[in-house]
């Protein structure tokens, strides 16, 4: 049986990687399409031509980018509106475009904390999303972008309380506080074990987060049991479109 079809909208490159990067790539294995569309970074840098790389390696179709700017890096897109700046209405109406571009069954995203780092790209991002998955299938709302297309879910990507004891010694130092969910939050617990060689190495695509000492970098100096330790499960939480009309899809587990 073949995987329901994916789209990840993600705030930054190297997010797809280290968030979803085994949940893409297992999909993509099942035969689904699988897509990312990632809101920051310009076309033509060099993160987007690592992001292409890691896409490549997890089997998921070209970027989708929005070609904004990262809330704090203003030369990942020069002469554009920082992503957080950007009207709600026009970015909400830019990611309908994708979505009934590609008309996903599952879309996934961050959750409303932004994950562990809560970076404001990401807290955006979810927001964006969510209203974006809701409208696309509103026939009233944006009519430019398309045809109507109601995804069958929408999950965000998470992490619970448990996984504290895994993340907590790597993070901590760099005085990062850690947004975790209550463990019973969790709706879908999904073991990316046999495609962790996949997500490594498309985490350790992007060279210049390894470069500058950002999260890939702590893949990149650890041993193989430590990078099983952190990245080897991922955790969504699932979201519901407003639609009960819609046909319930489930992601892959």
């Amino acid at each position: 049986m073949t995987a329901p079809s994916l789209l990840a909208v993600l705030a930054h490159p190297d997010d797809e990687s280290l968030s979803t990067g085994g949940t893409l790539a297992r999909h993509a294995a099942a035969g689904a399409r699988v897509a990312v569309v990632t809101a920051t970074w310009a076309p033509g840098t060099a993160r987007a031509a690592e992001l292409a790389e890691a896409l490549r390696i997890l089997g998921a179709d070209a970027p989708r980018l929005l070609g904004y700017a990262d809330a704090r890096g203003p030369l990942s897109a020069p002469g554009r509106a920082r992503f957080c700046d950007v009207p709600l209405d026009r970015a909400v109406g830019e990611l309908v475009v994708q979505l009934r571009e590609f008309r996903p069954e599952v879309v996934v995203t961050h959750d409303a904390y932004g994950g562990l780092t809560g970076h404001p790209d990401h807290v955006h991002t979810h927001r964006v999303t969510t209203l974006a998955v809701h409208a696309s299938g509103l026939e009233r709302l944006y009519p430019e972008a398309g045809e109507p297309w109601r995804p069958g879910a929408l999950y965000l990507a998470t992490h619970p309380h448990s996984a504290l004891r895994a993340w907590a010694g790597h993070l901590a130092p760099r005085s990062k506080t850690m947004r975790t969910v209550p463990d019973e939050w969790i709706s879908a617990t999904v073991d990316v074990g046999p495609w962790l060689e996949q997500k490594v190495a498309a985490v350790l695509a992007h060279r210049t987060e390894v470069d500058r000492g950002a999260v890939p970098s702590l893949i990149a100096a650890l041993p193989a049991s430590g990078r099983a330790r952190l990245l080897s499960t991922e955790w969504y939480i699932r979201h519901d479109p407003c639609s009960v009309a819609a046909p319930r899809t489930e992601l892959t587990v």
